[in-house]
């Protein structure tokens, strides 16, 4: 899209985003005339870039006043880090009413290239200039490689971000992706306990700021700008251009278009207002591109990687998304039983949307148009059919309720004696005990009890997700189903990581998840209550056995994880590390893993 520079000025007054092109230019902002500001300034928060298309890249820096004026800045970007082959530099005025920070859009730049900026404020002996922020341009035409890191649930109280450190001793990436919760909104604590994730943050220094949960504009302001000083995210922002989206914790907990779980209208006010506020300070403190004015808030958009990848950011949180469904809601307070038909009929209807009808249009008519050779979905919540026994799930007066794992027990030894049967193995206890099941598998297999309890139909266990709303997820893989296309979903949200098989209701592969662990929330490892990690070794074993789809996980580790596209393959690998309670950490090479998809 090429505009006039009135069109720069309009858009840039709008969203309060300097728009420039390359070359030794003037001013491109109305604030050409702003006198220098005396003051002594900082940038405390680091540089970052963003967004990067094959012409043009976002800036970012954030400039740290004494007073509350306006603060000019300049900055400068080259093709070298000495900054003596200059590409743009160029120079306005920003203030507090965007907070202080600043948002440039750098055009006409070479694609497939790798850049160097910085910024500058004040004058004589008040200058002071930024930490040197290396970002890259998207390739054109026949691309032999791409590689992207995939980051989401970054808790600050919760632990150290040594996740980001260890990313960002990486050369070789060319993007980021996070994929939402880059941040937290709740409190220090409530009714006197720790809020989630806070039981340790006094002891590791990582208190969040402001103390109580964020509502207003100013509270949000206050919790990037906390984050945002943190030395490791710094790191990593300054080495890589981020490409991101947006998940609930940036708003409140399972936010959806006009509310969240974690929002009381009686005593935290009107949810929009509330929304917006998080919404603007989103836009503020990230290197996302400003958009046009009638499209304020839409986060979705598209990025092409020449003809190796196109890639799609998806808004599955407030652009559209229903109020997800309860299990609650459908089960008799009397006799405990579920009205499965209401149930299945209201979390299959063609009225509820994840997407919203104008962002699925967009995403299924732009997907059955690419012509790239990877298809990828960066978005927030896990899309795989996440299906587990309805016993582990709900209350049942005819059966005990057993745990995930106790499930996970009896799953294993069925499905190890059903393998040795396989095999030609008499159905003797002492030929499958000869053959390698233990005597408590073997007294399971011979429980009709227990053995009655697979038969348990399996639901979604997480409703929040793709599986609470199956029109949309039928939608959108009947497309890449129909044509042709090599789909690759990324995920966060759950803190631990997966990956899965993409299939439609009739059963069919339409396609790959992988799905990421947090960088620093606690995940499954926290709600099982599993204890070491050997356990979580055995109950990882055993989760393929629970979810038809499942091919992979991790339960107790936290992490990142490189997504690298060639024109055959599509691999990812999980890069884990050992702990987030202290700032010296290791990485746990032994868990690293790979999976591998081709054409």
């Amino acid at each position: 899209m090429k505009l006039t520079r009135r069109d720069f000025l309009k858009l840039s007054a709008y969203t309060g985003v300097a728009i420039v092109s390359s070359g030794l230019q003037g001013c491109s902002s109305d604030d050409d005339e702003a006198g220098d500001n005396p003051e002594i300034f900082r940038f405390d928060h680091g540089v970052a870039s963003g967004d990067p298309w094959s012409d043009s890249v976002i800036i970012w820096t954030r400039v740290t006043p004494s007073g509350a004026g306006d603060v000019k800045v300049m900055w400068e970007v080259a093709t070298d880090e000495a900054f003596t082959n200059l590409v743009n530099q160029d120079e306005a005025s920003f203030g507090a009413h965007r907070d202080y920070t600043v948002k440039i859009e750098v055009q006409e730049l070479t694609a497939g290239t790798v850049y160097y900026y910085r910024f500058t404020a004040g004058t004589g002996a008040n200058k002071v200039v930024s930490p040197v922020g290396m970002t890259k341009t998207l390739p054109t035409g026949r691309v032999s490689q791409v590689k992207m890191g995939v980051f989401s649930c970054a808790n600050y109280p919760a632990g150290y971000f040594n996740v980001y450190a260890e990313a960002a001793k990486r050369n070789d990436l060319d993007v980021v992706l996070h994929l939402g919760d880059y941040l937290y909104e709740y409190a220090r604590e409530y009714n006197g306990s720790p809020a989630y994730a806070s039981e340790d943050a006094a002891a590791l220094g990582r208190e969040v700021m402001p103390e109580g949960e964020i509502i207003q504009l100013a509270d949000y302001r206050t919790r990037y700008a906390q984050y945002r000083t943190d030395e490791d995210l710094q790191a990593l922002h300054g080495k890589v251009p981020f490409i991101v989206v947006w998940d609930d914790h940036e708003i409140a907990n399972d936010a959806y278009i006009n509310g969240a779980e974690n929002h009381d209208s009686t005593t935290e006010g009107d949810f929009e207002t509330r929304k917006q506020a998080a919404v603007q300070a989103f836009f503020e403190w990230l290197p996302l591109r400003p958009l046009q004015p009638d499209a304020e808030g839409k986060i979705y958009r598209q990025f092409e990687f020449g003809e190796l990848v196109n890639l799609w950011m998806l808004d599955t949180r407030l652009i559209g998304r229903d109020k997800p469904l309860a299990y609650a809601d459908y089960i008799n307070p009397n006799t405990g039983e579920m009205d499965v038909t209401a149930f299945t009929d209201d979390v299959s209807s063609d009225q509820r949307t994840i997407l919203g009808t104008e962002q699925r249009n967009w995403l299924v008519q732009s997907l059955s148009q690419s012509g790239a050779t990877w298809q990828v979905l960066g978005q927030q919540v896990l899309m795989t059919r996440m299906l587990l026994p309805a016993i582990t799930l709900t209350p049942d007066p005819l059966n005990p309720t057993l745990s995930l794992a106790e499930y996970g027990v009896i799953a294993t030894a069925a499905l190890t004696y059903q393998a040795l049967l396989g095999q030609g193995v008499p159905d003797t206890d002492a030929d499958l005990k000869a053959a390698g099941m233990s005597d408590e598998q073997i007294a399971i297999i011979r429980d009709p009890i227990q053995m009655a309890y697979l038969q348990s139909p399996k639901i979604p266990y997480n409703l929040d997700a793709w599986d609470g709303y199956a029109y949309d997820r039928e939608v959108v893989l009947g497309a890449a189903l129909g044509a042709g296309k090599n789909l690759i979903t990324l995920a966060g949200d759950t803190h631990n990581a997966w990956s899965g098989t993409l299939t439609d209701a009739q059963g069919s592969p339409a396609g790959t998840e992988f799905a990421v662990a947090s960088v620093s929330s606690p995940g499954l490892e926290d709600y099982l209550q599993i204890p070491d990690a050997a356990a979580a070794r055995q109950q990882e074993a055993a989760f393929p056995a629970l979810v038809d789809d499942l091919n992979y996980t991790n339960l107790r580790e936290r992490g990142y994880m490189v997504v690298t596209f060639t024109p055959s393959t599509a691999e990812a690998e999980w890069v884990f590390i050992d702990t987030v309670k202290s700032k010296n950490y290791q990485v746990e090479a032994s868990l690293s893993h790979k999976v591998v998809v081709s054409v």
